[in-house]
């Protein structure tokens, strides 16, 4: 399989359990929204438990409030498009809501071959780079996307 796509890693702090009432908008969001991009065009892979989705995945041991949300898409257009033309971008909108500010970033873009799902620990490793050294080949933002390389 030849060919490259856009992972990309977003976390976010919840200002409080799932279980709690203020949390209670988003997680009745959490399956349309995961559905929405599944039948997104240029969608390929997120990660997700058994429940569907991957808010019970802790990529951060040490903080039980960080959930993290990881897909893989055929491009980065495909990609900011479900972002911030769909009705993602309601969610995107409303994040403080439920979630804390962070210092720095809080999401990371980067190539992958296709066929590559990343685990949640090089997700991890491309976000801090991104927030160590800013915009790279290893680890973007959409404002500076890197291309996809040249075929052999």
């Amino acid at each position: 399989m030849r060919g490259y796509h856009i992972a990309q890693i977003n976390i976010a702090r919840m200002l409080a359990p799932l279980t709690d009432p203020i949390m209670a908008e988003f997680v009745g969001q959490l399956a349309p929204i995961n559905a929405l991009a599944d039948q997104s065009p240029g969608f390929v892979w997120r990660l997700q438990s058994e429940s569907g989705d991957a808010t019970s995945i802790r990529a951060y041991d040490d903080d039980d409030f960080i959930i993290v949300n990881l897909t893989v898409w055929e491009s980065v257009d495909a990609l900011r498009e479900y972002v911030y033309k769909s009705a993602h971008q309601g969610v995107l909108h409303d994040r403080k809501r439920w979630f804390e500010k962070f210092e720095g970033g809080y999401y990371a873009l980067w190539l992958v071959p296709a066929g590559h799902y990343p685990s949640t620990q090089e997700a991890k490793d491309r976000l801090d780079h991104l927030r160590d050294h800013g915009d790279t080949a290893y680890a973007f933002s959409f404002k500076h996307a890197f291309p996809k390389p040249a075929e052999e």
